[in-house]
Protein backbone atom coordinates (compact mmCIF):
# COMPACT_ATOMS: atom_id res chain seq x y z
CA UNK A 1 0.00 0.00 0.00
CA UNK A 2 1.29 3.43 -0.92
CA UNK A 3 1.99 5.91 1.87
CA UNK A 4 1.27 9.57 1.22
CA UNK A 5 3.53 12.35 2.40
CA UNK A 6 1.95 14.46 5.15
CA UNK A 7 1.13 18.12 4.54
CA UNK A 8 3.50 20.66 6.06
CA UNK A 9 2.34 23.81 7.82
CA UNK A 10 4.85 26.60 7.28
CA UNK A 11 4.71 29.80 9.30
CA UNK A 12 6.78 32.94 8.66
CA UNK A 13 7.73 35.50 11.33
CA UNK A 14 5.22 38.01 9.85
CA UNK A 15 2.38 35.54 10.57
CA UNK A 16 1.92 34.20 7.04
CA UNK A 17 0.77 30.58 7.06
CA UNK A 18 1.15 28.21 4.10
CA UNK A 19 0.09 24.57 3.98
CA UNK A 20 2.20 22.66 1.46
CA UNK A 21 1.95 19.12 0.10
CA UNK A 22 4.55 17.77 -2.33
CA UNK A 23 5.91 21.28 -2.89
CA UNK A 24 2.51 22.78 -3.82
CA UNK A 25 -0.01 24.82 -1.86
CA UNK A 26 -2.73 22.31 -1.00
CA UNK A 27 -5.36 21.92 1.72
CA UNK A 28 -8.70 20.06 1.65
CA UNK A 29 -9.65 21.33 5.12
CA UNK A 30 -9.43 25.10 4.64
CA UNK A 31 -7.30 27.86 3.16
CA UNK A 32 -3.83 26.80 2.05
CA UNK A 33 -2.35 30.31 2.24
CA UNK A 34 -3.14 32.93 4.88
CA UNK A 35 -1.06 36.09 4.33
CA UNK A 36 0.09 37.69 7.59
CA UNK A 37 -2.46 35.59 9.48
CA UNK A 38 -5.32 37.61 7.93
CA UNK A 39 -8.20 35.14 7.39
CA UNK A 40 -10.03 37.62 5.13
CA UNK A 41 -7.21 37.45 2.56
CA UNK A 42 -6.97 33.66 2.71
CA UNK A 43 -6.40 31.76 -0.53
CA UNK A 44 -7.73 28.32 -1.33
CA UNK A 45 -5.53 25.89 -3.26
CA UNK A 46 -5.83 22.24 -4.26
CA UNK A 47 -2.76 20.57 -5.76
CA UNK A 48 -1.20 24.00 -6.38
CA UNK A 49 -4.20 25.40 -8.30
CA UNK A 50 -5.82 28.51 -6.82
CA UNK A 51 -9.61 28.56 -6.45
CA UNK A 52 -12.14 31.02 -5.10
CA UNK A 53 -13.77 29.93 -1.84
CA UNK A 54 -16.94 28.85 -3.70
CA UNK A 55 -14.98 26.86 -6.32
CA UNK A 56 -12.94 25.25 -3.53
CA UNK A 57 -16.12 24.23 -1.67
CA UNK A 58 -17.51 22.72 -4.88
CA UNK A 59 -14.27 20.76 -5.53
CA UNK A 60 -14.26 19.57 -1.94
CA UNK A 61 -17.83 18.26 -2.28
CA UNK A 62 -16.88 16.38 -5.44
CA UNK A 63 -14.22 14.32 -3.68
CA UNK A 64 -16.84 12.47 -1.62
CA UNK A 65 -18.44 9.26 -2.81
CA UNK A 66 -17.45 5.74 -3.68
CA UNK A 67 -14.19 5.05 -5.46
CA UNK A 68 -14.56 3.33 -8.83
CA UNK A 69 -13.41 -0.05 -7.48
CA UNK A 70 -16.23 -0.08 -4.89
CA UNK A 71 -18.91 1.05 -7.31
CA UNK A 72 -21.01 -1.97 -8.32
CA UNK A 73 -21.48 -0.74 -11.90
CA UNK A 74 -17.69 -0.47 -12.43
CA UNK A 75 -16.76 -3.93 -11.10
CA UNK A 76 -17.54 -5.57 -14.43
CA UNK A 77 -14.83 -3.42 -16.05
CA UNK A 78 -12.12 -4.53 -13.61
CA UNK A 79 -10.13 -7.50 -14.90
CA UNK A 80 -8.71 -8.57 -11.52
CA UNK A 81 -11.92 -8.27 -9.49
CA UNK A 82 -12.74 -11.31 -7.40
CA UNK A 83 -15.73 -11.91 -5.11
Amino acid sequence: MEKWEASKRLKKPDGTIAIVWEGKLHNWDGPAYIPQGNERKAEYHIYGIKYSKEEWKDRRRQREGLPYYKNQSMKSKLTDYRN
